[in-house]
């Protein structure tokens, strides 16, 4: 058997690519396997948000909130790229909670934040007709900000970075079996091969526990799974805010600004399994009933043109209903240097705004059995593609350099690899040099990229996380990309 890895990590999650990162630029042995995609389950079902969570304050979770404003401002530097500000309107006709409230919510996240980039929170004004034409009621409520991310590809830079520094990523490979002997673990993966590690990382979210009923394990902790579903209709109105819609039922719902259209949501449904991240149609009536009662234009179920749903694999604390249940996590470490058993570390809940914090934390905890000396080596650190000082200028640069691109792709593929498109591009010089296009204006070049340096396997890898572009996409477009991504991907 060959040298072991200083930590094998099991799931290609937020969670467990951000530990990888981490790890690896500690200078650490990393492998990290995960059974279908990076980022193919929960990390790309999100809200697609950088928040602090407003509506965590409502539980009293104000050290969560914090942190998670923190990294919002630690994550606008490293990946301008794939995450923008975005303002946030939050009516106030028919709220089910007072005006005093939400203003003292309001002035405790900005002061949560600390010294913060983005714009404070204020009154609606008559002038932020912008904000308030779409809506049915007047012009009382507020405007805050957060921020909007590419979850599925902030995921993939966290892998691609790791992977820069050392760290082994397999992808459509799974964790077969593990066992502890003689100070390591021993594990068989799905791809026949054998490996040892000197500690062991349960990332696999939803599955978290299953992967530690393999193992033949129980953890303290427990995990529960609540299904979040979206929706995507035509655009509902104009503009680049969102808005923050307050529901009867006391929960709260977001429609956002989405590859030309809007995306509404989220649900909170408690499941058994993770598989069952389905949206029903009671979900999707849900939503578009939502909307329709705050906004002048109406949706209907026939309208919803994308959906997508994911299984939240949130830590129990106890809390009675879905949507009070904790966004924090729980790091669960089971063996220890002076026990002398490999240690294993189980993560239980997380979300994509607080991961690069999890990993420090992760890293923290298995630093003594490890025996190195953790330290916060990513907080000012860029993420591949991140190193643009004002985006604005940059793609004016990209339109310039590659006119051919187009508008629409250029706005694209710029969002989508910052500053690694001119390694992307290198020596092209005209369309034709792109090579075909395979459909939805992703042409050779870029599936070569995608296929070798950012482990994409089957065009859904493309279309639905690297890119975006297969919302666009009919059937017949999908079936014929499909074909074409799979006569590039053969020998």
């Amino acid at each position: 058997m060959a040298e072991p890895y200083d930590l094998l990590i099991a799931g290609g999650g937020i969670n467990g690519c951000a530990i990888a990162r981490e790890a690896a630029l500690l200078g650490l042995r990393v492998l990290l396997v995960e059974r279908d995609d990076i980022a193919s389950h929960t990390s790309s079902a999100s809200t697609k948000l950088i928040h602090g969570g407003l509506r965590y304050l409502e539980y009293y979770d104000f050290r969560l909130v914090a942190e998670a404003l923190r990294e919002r401002e630690r994550l606008l530097r490293a990946a301008p790229h794939i995450i923008r500000p975005l303002r946030f309107v939050l009516p106030q006709e028919n709220s089910l909670r007072p005006w005093w409230m939400i203003r003292l919510g309001l002035y405790l996240y900005d002061w949560l934040g600390g010294k913060i980039s983005l714009p404070r929170s204020r009154g609606l004004r008559r002038t932020d007709t912008a904000y308030t034409a779409p809506l049915k009621g007047g012009s009382s409520g507020f405007v805050y900000s957060d921020a909007q991310v590419d979850d599925s590809r902030l995921t993939l830079l966290n892998a691609m970075d790791a992977a820069a520094n050392g760290a082994d990523i397999r992808t459509c490979v799974a964790l077969e079996s593990a066992q502890r002997r003689d100070g390591l673990w021993h594990a068989t993966l799905s791809d026949g091969s054998d490996v040892a590690a000197r500690a062991l990382v349960n990332a696999a979210g939803p599955w978290v526990h299953l992967l530690l009923d393999r193992l033949g394990l129980a953890g303290r902790a427990n995990v529960r799974l609540v299904k979040g579903s979206h929706i995507v209709v035509p655009k509902l109105y104009d503009g680049d805010h969102a808005y923050m819609l307050q529901m009867p039922d006391r929960r709260i719902i977001f429609a956002i600004p989405w590859q030309g259209a809007t995306e509404i949501g989220t649900t909170d449904i408690p499941v058994e399994r993770p598989e069952d991240a389905v949206i029903t149609d009671d979900e999707i009536r849900y939503l578009c009933d939502g909307v329709n009662q705050h906004f002048v234009r109406q949706v209907a179920p026939g309208d919803v043109i994308g959906s997508w749903s994911g299984v939240r694999p949130l830590y129990d604390d106890g809390a009675s209903e879905a949507k009070a249940v904790t966004r924090d996590y729980v790091l669960e470490l089971d063996g220890a240097k002076d026990s002398g058993a490999a240690p294993l570390l189980s993560v239980f809940g997380g979300k994509i705004t607080t991961g690069r914090h999890l990993a420090e934390e992760a890293l923290a905890k298995l630093a003594p059995a490890l025996g190195i000396t953790a330290r916060p080596i990513t907080r000012a650190r860029v993420f591949p593609g991140g190193a643009i000082d004002d985006f604005d200028a940059f793609l004016a640069r990209v339109r310039a350099t590659w006119p051919f691109l187009g508008e629409a792709r250029s706005a694209r593929m710029a969002h989508a690899y910052g500053s690694m498109l001119g390694e992307m591009l290198a020596g092209v010089g005209d369309e034709a040099a792109l090579g075909a296009n395979l459909g939805g204006g992703i042409t050779e070049v870029e599936a070569r990229w995608m296929m070798t340096r950012e482990w994409a396997r089957t065009a859904d890898d493309a279309l639905d996380r690297r890119s975006k572009v297969g919302l666009a996409l009919t059937p017949d477009q999908r079936t014929a990309f499909t074909t074409a991504w799979n006569g590039l991907a053969s020998p």
